[in-house]
């Protein structure tokens, strides 16, 4: 699902997309089923020229499919509770150079507490 979010860029608030959740149920997985959606999600993004899309996930599954680090690329994440290289970014072709800034979750991800894990989850994740 792609929900819209924000980047707080130094010149103006950016419309941007988080891209979550993502699942296929257990025994529909490796058939290639999530890297369709993910490259759907992206495709229909980009169509609507949305510059940037933002996820929280592992580097190791979402690297393959047009995400990068985002701290590398000069973004902020909305918290501190992001397991280490878990804040991704793809860049799509509205985006510019200007664009960076801190990434900013819609209301509803914050009222239910979304963003990020907690305590003992945020230790198990950081720690592999």
């Amino acid at each position: 699902m792609l929900s819209g979010c924000w980047l707080d860029a130094l010149p103006r608030l950016v419309d941007v997309c988080s891209l979550s959740p993502l699942g296929v149920l257990p025994e529909f997985q490796r058939q290639g089923i999530g890297t369709r959606l993910v490259a759907h999600a992206l495709a229909e993004a980009d169509r609507r020229g949305v510059p940037l899309v933002f996820l929280e996930g592992s580097p190791r599954y979402y690297g393959k499919r047009g995400f990068a680090d985002a701290t590398k690329l000069g973004f902020r994440p909305p918290t501190l509770r992001y397991p280490p290289g878990a804040f991704q970014v793809a860049t799509l072709s509205a985006y510019e150079d200007w664009m960076t800034g801190t990434f900013v979750y819609s209301d509803v991800f914050w009222s239910l507490d979304c963003v990020g894990l907690r305590g003992e989850h945020l230790k198990t994740a950081a720690a592999t």
